[in-house]
């Protein structure tokens, strides 16, 4: 065939892309595929301890088994779909909850709305047994305070200690770290002393870092505060005897100024690359970026327009580059207002209805904000109060249970195309859908909502689904064809 370009051409014409598509590789490597947690718990230094997050935990299942008895309250309460088609009758519900232990399949397909409320309330429960904490984090900052320096000092050395305990008991929660205080000109020294003091101490006694710590530094605005902060931790390493890079940290979006610059540029990338390869999160800080946009106590929260604004910045930012992201916290805790004291008189009957109204209310609230997060593609959150943790549970479990099945059924037709774009009802698929759709699965498998049956119905094993790229599972099955 007659061309008109000869090699020689070729070559010089493309010869400039290679450089640049190396950097831009680097740049943007993707998703890293490890595990990400759903929430991250802060709680102050002071009061934390080696099984911190075992009593968490129990407060956690005790409110949930107080206040979301069966499952018919909880899908009642959280609005989940189908919720007024569940009976009434304690009899009936039983019996759907033998259903589900017996054959969850046959009740999925006979009753989804029971499936769906049964099988969320029993995960729930499950995961508060097995693992209510995922990720912890120690703070020095606004869950600590501004105390005397000799206070925060013992403080630093004592929450290390509890670390090392921790870690040397194996009851520390899958993710931890520390939050520092920010590097602003009254801060900064404060800051990098506990820092210095809580890593010296704990690697000192215990030889080694937990698996997944990461150092946390708030209101990020200015470049060179991760570049002091990466020269601090190098620091550490090598005097600790650390390996290079073991040390690695998380920045806080809390400012406009770390979305737009005074240029009118968006910083986040360049304080990304100022981490210099050790930022693995981006979290967002709801209440100080929202007053930092003059928005009034009465009107901040989860849900409010210039939020929503920060996290598509965030996204698109940080798309490709490997950095998780994770939303804030709601400050509303769906704790009742009446608390019986020891030694006084049992609440009464109206108190303890009204405890359970303000729970009920509040814990919509959470559930609602937690779904607007996962709408956004914000699988991350922040809690305060163990009473967060089944709403958070819940909002996570039932928003992979109540799409499963399209999920299923896009993706192993996708999977038997072997790439090629197919259309399943009036959804189009393309390739990057195919690894929405793989994370999904991936992301549910993770978290406790969707189990390894429930992912293998797709057509994929095991083995593949372990890959967790789908480029490589439709290459792997193009090899054997």
């Amino acid at each position: 065939m007659k061309t008109s370009l000869d090699a020689a051409d070729f070559a010089r014409i493309t010869a400039p892309l290679d450089g640049a598509l190396e950097v831009f590789a680097e740049r943007y490597p993707g998703a890293s595929g490890d595990r990400q947690p759903v929430h991250t718990v802060y709680g102050g230094a002071n009061l934390f301890k080696a099984d911190s997050a075992d009593k968490l935990g129990k407060v956690a299942r005790r409110h949930f088994e107080a206040h979301f008895e069966d499952f018919v309250t909880l899908a009642q309460v959280l609005e989940l779909p189908g919720h007024g088609d569940l009976p009434a009758d304690e009899g009936a519900r039983q019996g759907l909850v033998a259903k589900l232990h017996q054959d969850a399949d046959d009740l999925r397909r006979s009753d989804a709305s029971a499936w769906l409320a049964a099988t969320v309330h029993q995960r729930v429960g499950e995961k508060l047994r097995r693992e209510a904490v995922e990720d912890f984090r120690i703070d020095f900052e606004d869950g600590f305070g501004h105390r005397p320096d000799a206070e925060e000092d013992a403080e630093a050395l004592r929450s290390a200690d509890e670390v090392v305990r921790g870690l040397a008991a194996g009851i520390l929660p899958p993710f931890i770290g520390i939050r520092i205080k920010p590097f602003s000109s009254e801060l900064r020294a404060r800051s990098i002393r506990t820092l210095d003091i809580f890593v010296s101490r704990l690697v000192g006694e215990a030889g080694r870092l937990p698996a997944n710590f990461v150092v946390t530094l708030p209101k990020v605005s200015l470049e060179q505060e991760l570049t002091a902060l990466v020269q601090v931790l190098e620091r550490l390493e090598q005097v600790t005897g650390l390996e290079a890079g073991a040390l690695r940290l998380e920045l806080m979006v809390e400012t406009p100024q770390s979305l737009i610059d005074a240029a009118g540029g968006t910083p986040l990338p360049r304080l990304v690359a100022a981490a210099e390869g050790r930022c693995v999160g981006a979290h967002f800080g709801v209440y100080d970026y929202t007053a930092s946009c003059g928005i009034i106590a009465a009107h901040q929260g989860m849900r409010h327009p210039v939020c929503d604004f920060a996290r598509h910045m965030m996204q698109v930012s940080l798309a490709g580059t490997g950095v998780r992201l994770s939303d804030g916290a709601t400050n509303l805790m769906p704790v009742g207002p009446h608390r019986a004291t020891q030694g006084g008189p049992e609440l009464s009957a109206a108190q303890q209805r009204h405890n359970r109204q303000v729970v009920h209310r509040i814990s919509k609230s959470n559930y609602d904000d937690v779904h607007h997060s996962l709408r956004h593609g914000y699988y991350q959150g922040w809690d305060l109060h163990p009473a967060q943790f089944p709403i958070r549970y819940a909002a996570v479990y039932s928003f992979f249970l109540s799409g499963l099945d399209a999920a299923t059924e896009r993706l192993s037709k996708f999977i038997d195309k072997a790439a090629q774009a197919t259309l399943v009802g009036d959804v189009f698929d393309d390739a990057a859908t195919g690894q929405a759709l793989l994370n999904f699965f991936l992301s549910g498998l993770s978290c406790g909502a969707l189990t390894k049956e429930e992912a293998l119905r797709t057509g994929l094993s095991l083995a593949e689904l372990r890959t967790r790229s789908f480029k490589r599972i439709v290459e792997g099955r193009r090899d054997t064809d």
